[in-house]
This record gives C-alpha cells, sequence and structure tokens, in this order.
C-alpha cells in the first residue's frame, strides 16, 4: 500500500525557491544601478590595465621591490642609530665608575645578541649567519623548505636590527641578511604577481624576481645600483641571463635612489630640528659678526647649491692629482698582502666553523641553547673591546661607519698627530687612532691583529649578521696602514716628473677596502663598489691593479668565503667550488 506524499511540504520548497530568486533579483536591482556608467567604467579600467602592463607587470613589481627595500633598510638604519646613541648615552652619564661604566658596556650587547639570537631562532631556524649560500643554492635549482617564506621576514629584521645595534663590539654588518631579506620580499612579491595577473606560477619568474633582489640587497646598502648588480653576478649567481641584469638594474636603481633620498630629506631634517633647538645667545646679532648685515641662512633646499643625493660614506678626495706613476708599485704591495691574508683569514674561518661543530661542549650549546653560546662569545668580545682597557688602543669607540669615514680620511695622520694637543675640532674621528702611549702605526697594527680571530669568532654566532662590511673595514685598515708607511719613507712624495706631490693614505684604504673585500668574496666588482659608495673615482685604476693581484692569490688557493659556507654546512651545490690547485 503506497504512502501518500505529502504535497504541502513540496509546495513549501518551490515556494521557498520563488522568494530566494525574487530577493536576489531585487538585490541586485537595487544594489547595482547604472549599468552603462559601470559598462564604461570598466571599460576604462581594463584600458588602463592593458596600457599600463604593455611593458610588462614585471617592471612595476621590482619597482615596488626597490622602493620598499630601501624604505625598510633606511628605518633600520635610523632605529640602529637612535639605539646606538642611547648605549652611548648610557655609558657617559654612569661617570667614572668602572665597574659600572664596564657592566654597561658589556650587558647592554649581550641583552641585544641573546634577544637576537633567541628571537630570530624560535621562529626560524634558518635565520642565522648571512643567508647568501643557502640562496646561492637556491638559485642552482635546489629547493630549501621554507627558506623563502615571508613569515620569516619579520624575525630577520629584527634580529639583524639587534645585532646591528651592538655596534662595534660584534663588528658584523648587514649586506648578507639584507640580501636574504630581499630575496623573501621578492618571492612574496611575484605570488602577488600571480595573483593580480591571475597567471600560472611561473618558475623563471620567480628566478628573476630573486636575481632582482639580490642586486637590490646590495645597492639599499651601499647606495650602488651598478655595483650592486655586478657584485650579485659575480657572488651569486654563475649563470646570469642578460634580461636578468636589466631587471636587476632596473629594481637596483629604484631602491639605491630611494635610499640616498631619503637619507638626504633624513639630514635636512636633522639641520632644520639643530637650527631650531639653538639657544638664542649663539645666535649673530642684526648687524652681523663683522658689524655687517648678515643674511638669514637660507635652507639647503632653496639655496643655488642644495645638497643633493650624496655617497653614502662621504669623503673629501677631492684631488687634481690623486697619486703619481710610481706608486703603482705599492699598490701592488698591497693587493700581494691582501691576498695573502685573505687566504689565512678564509682557511682559520673554516676551520673555526668546523671546529666549533666537532667541539661538544660548543656542539651541545648551539644544539641547545644557542642564546646562552652568544652570550659568552659576547662576552668575551665587549671585554676586549672595553674603552678602558685594550679597546682604548682600537678605536671601539666608533660605529662601524665612523671607522669607515675615519679610515678614508684625506688628511695624514702622521702630520697630524704631533698638533693633535691643540682643540679637537668636530669630526676629528681620526684621533680616536692616536693614543699617547702608541703611535698610529701602532693602533692599526693592533686594530689588524685583534680584528683578524675576533672577526673569525663572531662568524660562529648563530644570530642575523653579515659579514661582508668587516671585511670592507679590516681592508681599508690595511690600506690606511701602508699609506701611513709610505707617506712616512717619502715624506716628499714620490713623482717621477714636475713637482713633488704628497702621498695620500686615503687612497691605499680604498684600494685595500676592494682588495680584501674582493679577495675573500672572489669579486672584482668591489672597486666599483669603493667608488659608488665613496664617490671617489680618482684611485680607480690603481684600485683595480689591487683588487686583480689579491683575486688571483685568493682564487688560487682558497674558496670565497660563501662557497666556504657551503661546504661546512654541506649544501647541495652542483658545480665545482673548490679550488683549482690540484694539489
Amino acid at each position: 500500500m503506497e504512502r501518500p506524499v505529502p504535497g504541502g511540504l513540496r509546495g513549501e520548497k518551490e515556494e521557498e525557491e520563488e522568494e530566494e530568486v525574487e530577493r536576489v533579483l531585487v538585490s541586485e536591482h537595487s544594489w547595482r544601478p547604472c549599468p552603462t556608467a559601470r559598462r564604461r567604467v570598466r571599460g576604462c579600467l581594463q584600458w588602463v590595465k592593458r596600457q599600463l602592463f604593455r611593458v610588462g607587470e614585471d617592471w612595476y613589481f621590482l619597482f615596488i621591490l626597490g622602493v620598499l627595500m630601501a624604505t625598510i633598510s633606511f628605518t633600520m638604519d635610523i632605529i640602529v642609530s637612535r639605539l646606538h646613541l642611547a648605549h652611548m648615552w648610557l655609558y657617559r652619564e654612569i661617570g667614572d665608575i668602572g665597574v659600572l661604566k664596564y657592566l654597561s658596556w658589556t650587558l647592554y650587547p649581550m641583552a641585544l645578541a641573546a634577544f637576537s639570537t633567541g628571537f630570530s631562532q624560535s621562529i626560524t631556524p634558518h635565520s642565522g649567519g648571512s643567508g647568501i649560500p643557502e640562496l646561492k643554492t637556491i638559485l642552482m635549482g635546489v629547493v630549501l623548505e621554507d627558506y623563502l617564506a615571508i613569515q620569516n621576514f619579520g624575525a630577520k629584521v629584527v634580529g639583524l636590527t639587534c645585532t646591528l645595534t651592538c655596534g662595534s663590539t660584534l663588528f658584523l654588518g648587514k649586506v648578507g641578511p639584507y640580501v636574504h631579506l630581499s630575496a623573501m620580499a621578492a618571492a612574496y612579491l611575484g605570488k602577488m604577481r600571480t595573483t593580480v595577473t591571475r597567471e600560472y606560477e611561473n618558475k623563471f619568474k620567480q628566478h628573476e624576481m630573486l636575481v632582482a633582489a639580490q642586486a637590490v640587497g646590495v645597492a639599499t646598502v651601499f647606495g650602488a645600483p651598478i655595483s650592486g648588480v655586478l657584485f650579485s653576478i659575480e657572488v651569486m649567481s654563475p649563470h646570469f641571463a642578460v634580461r636578468d641584469y636589466w631587471r636587476g638594474f632596473f629594481a637596483a636603481t629604484c631602491g639605491a635612489f630611494m635610499f640616498r633620498l631619503l637619507a638626504v630629506f633624513n639630514s635636512e631634517q636633522g639641520k632644520a630640528g639643530r637650527a631650531a633647538h639653538a639657544p638664542s645667545s649663539s645666535l649673530p646679532s642684526p648687524g652681523g659678526i663683522f658689524g655687517v648685515l648678515t643674511p638669514k641662512p637660507t635652507p639647503s633646499f632653496l639655496s643655488p647649491f642644495p645638497e643633493t643625493i650624496a655617497a653614502v660614506f662621504k669623503s673629501d678626495l677631492k684631488i687634481d692629482f690623486p697619486f703619481d706613476l710610481l706608486e703603482t708599485f705599492f699598490f701592488l704591495i698591497l693587493g700581494i698582502v691582501c691576498g695573502i691574508v685573505a687566504c689565512a683569514y678564509l682557511f682559520c674561518q673554516r676551520w673555526m666553523m668546523v671546529a666549533v661543530k666537532k667541539n661538544r661542549l660548543t656542539a651541545k650549546l648551539l644544539a641547545t641553547d644557542k642564546p646562552v653560546y652568544t652570550v659568552l662569545v659576547v662576552l668575551l668580545l665587549a671585554s676586549v673591546t672595553f674603552p678602558p682597557g685594550l679597546g682604548q688602543f682600537m678605536a671601539s669607540r666608533l660605529t662601524m661607519k665612523e671607522h669607515l669615514i675615519s679610515l678614508f680620511d684625506n688628511r695624514t695622520w702622521s702630520l697630524l698627530a704631533p698638533n693633535a694637543s691643540g682643540v679637537a675640532k668636530p669630526g676629528g674621528l681620526w684621533q680616536e687612532w692616536d693614543h699617547p702611549s702608541a703611535t698610529i702605526y701602532g693602533t692599526l697594527t693592533f686594530f689588524l691583529l685583534m680584528k683578524f680571530w675576533m672577526l673569525i669568532l663572531a662568524t660562529t654566532l648563530p644570530l642575523p649578521a653579515g659579514y661582508f662590511m668587516p671585511i670592507f673595514i679590516y681592508g681599508a685598515a690595511i690600506g690606511r696602514l701602508m699609506g701611513e708607511a709610505v707617506a712616512l719613507l717619502f715624506p716628499q712624495g714620490l713623482h717621477s716628473e714636475g713637482p713633488p706631490r704628497p702621498i695620500i693614505p686615503a687612497g691605499y684604504a680604498l684600494a685595500g677596502a676592494a682588495a680584501f673585500a674582493g679577495s675573500v668574496t672572489h669579486a672584482v666588482s668591489t672597486a666599483l663598489l669603493v667608488c659608488e659608495a665613496t664617490g671617489h673615482l680618482g684611485h680607480v685604476l690603481p684600485t683595480v691593479l689591487a683588487v686583480l693581484v689579491a683575486n688571483a692569490i685568493s682564487q688560487k688557493n682558497q674558496p670565497s668565503f660563501y662557497d666556504a659556507g657551503i661546504i661546512v654546512k654541506k649544501l647541495p651545490y652542483l658545480p665545482p667550488i673548490r679550488s683549482r690547485h690540484i694539489a
């Protein structure tokens, strides 16, 4: 016997469906008015999109990448400078109590380094070191899981900021980690590009974005777009496409221009703030200082000669005749010295990395308690650089940027030292190298001997840190010492013809910085990087000569710094990276 189907239930469902259709029609009619105008606006937007993307949507994302990384780099530098000033203020305000000064000098970097290690390692284990060895393996086609995830971006930024705030105590830089940050930002922008364009994920496009990110990372640190691209070609990519060169150069130029523009704007704001807070008693009278009506100072952006985009490391090397032909022999010797020291540095650094992993105590600390290992190493380094102690012979109160500016000083320190008893002029950073009980030659030599093993020990720390800037400063110190020695041996200068011209030790510092950094990283573009970062082209020829000689020595005997990291970490890297010396 069949059961009757309740017709009321079927009727209720049909009524509900009709009401839902009517509701949708009413909502579409009430919330989407003016279909003709909307159609025209949609057509205009599609036309604008076609016109904008006619040259390719990649260029817009490269522009965003350059501007974004330049802004982050500049903001990071501002925060680091503020925190360093706070540390120096605390060190000065404590007084002459030795114990308190020692605690303020050591505890501040210890706390920052421990926080950098703990915070970054708790989020991602890939945040330690520079990140360039891993990026080299990624560009060769090896997939490293979660190494370029955007979640690691904040951990790397915070950790790197804390590391840089430690200053010359740790003596670490930001180039390598910032290249890693640029790569993470590029990977994320690549995913955004696929979402905007509604295309499938393209591996070739991702590779192009990563290559451009390397150039952006170097360019936004030094404000040097050309050498940033060349350095990324030499160090990062063994196989480099021509189209990647132009994309990387465009992104690096945008980043370098934005970084220098922000630096100029910040300097203008600083000048305006100092002028606003100047005491009224220091202002001249309406009649001027010498009885003549003195006009008010015009802001630099209104003056006929405003401060334009300047070099990152300003130097006063404005010389009509920078070097004599006979000095080429000493630049050649400088290249040989830098190459030999670079080989010793690379060998000792690789040995230290292996020894730290094999030692039971350090291996256990690095496996379980990385912040504890960081605190112990930073305590040792901070104790050595304590200014009333050994730090007074190493100019430890200077920041890393002040180290470079002082070493690039145009004057000859051996001539200024006898007259240093007078009142110190503002910005006289060279006086940090002049100690009463030791000459400038003694302080520079002691600086080189101590920083050699301190740099090697600092590379074992499991925190975000770069290692290019420390070797850059170390090479500048080698060149400065040799330049001062040549100026001492030839006080009247060398001249093949014409009147005698004095020796310029700052030129040797430029060549030494480029030669040592190039020999450690196996790159020749450091010669151009020095010229772009300082804005001085007078010593480009002897600098290139010293870089070539130093690279010939180091490449023959040792792998580069980043290749040594690949060897120690046992990363899957395809091309042979060992030395050509078969024996």
